[in-house]
């Protein structure tokens, strides 16, 4: 669907690869109302059920979840009253939000106020890679200060964005307000899977208990399980207070 796999072969392919990883489970989430893509939900279940049932007679051992990422847009509260949305949860809870790359819209705090009333959590995907939290990092903590969660791109950490993009996913998880991984692949190249990498990464510079978090928290947040935040501060105080940090 969309930039994702151009066919069934390249899908088998990377499913693969992720069981390669150490990955069993894997939320699907194309595009919704971006702009260029609209992946209705009652598509998605299809094309996943289709896929499960690939996987499974292809012998790979991988469960798959039918999911969206969700643009910010006007007609979202729309969307979720025609039904047309899809949950990171199957009861409705986490919400897979991505904001656009150029900036935060004036009307987010509106918009996940709103959300919030009708018991929804959301999940900023890839923060690091948005251009308004990248000026502004201290605004990513405001977000999660006001009950959104963080879901960021592993090949980011790993630098396949940059060396700013890597630091900047660096400092969100030294301030506490990074929560998951996201392997983010599209392809076999430059968007693949880079989960273990990112996960070896983590426990070296951060500790096994930071890498157990983010894996739980994945977990947690497919079941519609609550999360408990760790404490968090603001990233512009990284240099000021002294944090335990491993290299």
């Amino acid at each position: 669907m969309d930039d994702g796999a151009k066919d069934l072969p390249m899908a088998l392919g990377m499913a693969r690869d992720a069981v390669a990883q150490g990955i069993s489970h894997i939320l699907l989430t194309p595009h919704h109302m971006d702009g260029e893509y609209t992946n209705h939900k009652v598509d998605v279940l299809r094309k996943t059920t289709a896929f499960q049932e690939a996987l499974d007679a292809a012998k790979i051992p991988l469960t798959v979840f039918p999911g969206q990422e969700v643009h910010l847009t006007g007609e979202l509260l729309r969307a979720l009253d025609d039904d047309d949305i899809l949950f990171m949860d199957e009861g409705g809870k986490y919400l897979l939000l991505e904001l656009p790359h150029s900036g935060i819209p004036e009307y987010t705090e509106d918009m996940i106020f709103e959300l919030q009333t009708r018991g929804i959590t959301p999940v900023i995907a890839h923060p690091e890679r948005n251009h308004g939290f990248q000026k502004e990092p201290d605004r990513l903590y405001d977000f999660v200060e006001m009950g959104c969660l963080t879901q960021l791109t592993s090949s980011s950490y790993l630098g396949v964005f940059g060396d700013n993009v890597e630091k900047l996913t660096t400092k969100i998880i030294r301030s506490g307000i990074g929560f998951a991984f996201s392997s983010d692949a599209h392809n076999f190249k430059g968007r693949r899977f880079l989960m273990g990498d990112a996960f070896n990464k983590l426990e070296q510079q951060a500790g096994k208990d930071v890498a157990t978090r983010f894996n739980d928290d994945a977990r947690a947040i497919l079941n519609g399980e609550e999360i408990v935040k760790p404490e968090f501060t603001r990233i512009s105080v990284l240099k000021k207070k002294k944090r335990f940090w491993l290299f």
